[in-house]
Parts: structure tokens; sequence; C-alpha cells
């Protein structure tokens, strides 16, 4: 099929997608139309003379929304994320087909994640406005060596196995959890396959690199917290209803949980991604946790580097592609499907 044929519908389109995407898209010569705002049911009407859809973490897809996509003539939702929970599977299937991008930069989101740990352990950001004002003391500033410690990674994907090595270089003991364990990955390492108790009980720092599913949503919460070792480092780079949030904020409160670093929030589509500093923040759950000094919050920054958002456009462009080539879809995602 002629590739200019195909004209895209691209939402929540920020400057630097347009240009990673235009890049790419030399070589396709797709058409593309970019919209800087989300994809609702207010607004699909949009939708209606193009052929696919290109979409984010924060565009939502309801079985409603769908039905109204397959008529305006949309046969492809193409995700540029690894996560498609934001999407209806089960209304799309027989209608639309969904793609994703499953593994952008395991890199860039292991690296974010010591970039968390670090900056909580030592107190960077707290020393980062200190010696701005001239203040050079070092009272509240007291971390601990990573070395000899116990990190948890629950998860041993792409991303949680990459962290994981860069932790053995720190010389931390590995402790993991996964539904299926990597066994050659486990004699490679020296990381232990254990339960969710122990993980709990024996970790200094927890990580957080699962999906989010049934199984795993809100695995945080007060229970799971009251297992954990006080004073425990928890870090989110997964997804942001892996953790209850109000449970976490009492954690915080009490010192059972010394120090939080999220790169993702259970709430974060009304908020991540915008600029919201001429208004107040709505959220009070949200606005309490960045009051807490021991906490740092980035807004879904994991990802952001150069080669994720090279890798990003070119695997979705790739998909699109193949798809309209009627060549094997080796990123599909549909319900009941193995992903």
């Amino acid at each position: 099929m002629e590739n200019k044929k195909i004209n895209i519908a691209f939402f929540d389109a920020k400057q630097y997608d347009i240009e990673s995407f235009n890049e790419i898209n030399v070589k396709y010569n797709f058409n593309i139309k970019y919209f800087n705002f989300h994809l609702t049911q207010d607004n699909i009407l949009l939708t209606q003379g193009y052929d696919a859809l290109v979409v984010f973490v924060n565009d939502t897809i309801n079985s409603e929304m769908n039905g109204k996509l397959k008529e305006f003539g949309i046969r492809l939702i193409a995700l540029r994320s690894s996560g498609f929970n934001n999407i209806d599977l089960k209304s799309a299937l027989n209608k639309l087909t969904v793609v994703r991008v499953p593994a952008y930069s395991p890199n860039a989101i292991a690296e974010h994640t010591i970039a968390l740990m670090l900056t909580l352990n030592r107190k960077i950001h707290r020393a980062y406005f200190r010696t701005r004002d001239s203040n050079f003391t070092l009272n509240g500033l007291l971390g601990f060596d990573m070395y000899g410690k116990t990190v948890g990674v629950i998860g041993s994907g792409r991303i949680g196995k990459v962290l994981m090595k860069i932790l053995k270089g720190f010389g931390m003991n590995l402790l993991v959890n996964d539904k299926y364990p990597d066994e050659n990955f486990s004699a490679e390492t020296g990381a232990r396959y254990v339960s969710l108790d122990e993980i709990y009980r024996f970790s200094d720092i927890i990580s957080l690199n699962c999906p989010l599913t049934t199984e795993t949503e809100y695995m945080i919460n007060s229970s799971s917290i009251a297992a954990m070792k006080k004073g425990v480092m928890l870090i989110n780079t997964g997804r942001g209803k892996l953790i209850k949030t109000a449970d976490l904020v009492e954690g915080l409160k009490s010192g059972q949980i010394g120090s939080a670093g999220l790169d993702v929030y259970e709430e974060e589509s009304q908020f991540f991604f915008e600029d919201l500093s001429d208004r107040v923040l709505a959220d009070d759950v949200l606005a309490r946790l960045l009051s807490f000094n021991n906490v740092i919050i980035t807004s879904h920054q994991g990802f952001f580097t150069r080669e994720a958002l090279y890798n990003i456009a070119e695997t979705t462009l790739k998909n699109i592609d193949d798809f309209f080539s009627g060549r094997k879809l080796e990123n599909e995602v549909c319900y009941n499907c193995p992903n």
C-alpha cells in the first residue's frame, strides 16, 4: 500500500514528539496530523477521515470510543508506550487492532530509578536548594552506604534486569520477585527469587518494575507497608496504581516508609506532562505528597532520553507500516492474547 495515502491522527503531541516522529517519518512518508491535546469522547469526531490513531498513556479509550473509532474508519490504534491499560482491549476485539512499543529503552528507566535512589539517599535535592542559599551545613543530609544493603526488585523484565545489573555493581544484595522467574539471570547475577513477603521483610530499598494487572493493582497498601522493614525506601517507576497513595502517605507520616521516589502516580493523567504552575493543585493527596521533604516526584520522566524518543518513533511507525503492508505484527496486544 502506498504509504502517503495513510492518514494518522496523533494525539497529545509535544514538541519533542513532533521532532522525533518527523525525523523517522522521512522514510515512511505517512500523513501525520498532530493534535496537542488528549483524545477524549468530546473530541473523538476529529478522528474521522484517518486510518490510524497514535496515542500516549494519558489518552483513555473506552468501549464507547472504540465503537466510534471503528465507525469513523480507524483501523489501527498505535500506542507509543509499553503500557496498554488505558485501552479497553475487550471492546476493541474484532473491531480495531492495537499495537504498542514494548521496550523503547530499558536503560533509560533503570537509570532514572537509580537517580531517584541516589538523590533520596544522599539528599541531593535538599542540598541543591540549601547551597544556593549559601547554607553549607550538613545537618539533615545524612545518607547510607548502598554497598552491602539489600534491594528488592519486583518485576524482572527488561527494565528490572538492567536495574539489578547496575545495583550489583554497587555491591548490593539482590532479591527479586516475578511470576516467571529467570533462573539463568539468577545464576548470572546472584539475584535470588523470593516471595513478596521476603521482599517486604528484608529489603532496605524496594523498586517496583512490574506491569499493572488485576493482580498487581494496589499491591503496595497499608497491609504490605506494615510488613516492610521500618524506614524502607520505596521507588516506583512502573505504574501509578501499583501503590495506594493514601496508604503511602500514612506510611510516610508514621516513618514506616523512610523515603519515596515516584515517577508515576495513580491519578497522573490529570496532571503529568502539563504545565499547571499557574493554578492551585486540586489533588489533595498529590499536594500532601509534595509537602514531604523525603519524597521526590518526577512526572513520568523515566523514559525521557534522546535514545528512547528515537526508539518510540521508530517502533511506532514500523508497527503502522507493518499493519498496512499486511506483515506480521510483532507488537500487537489484544484481549486474552499473550503479550
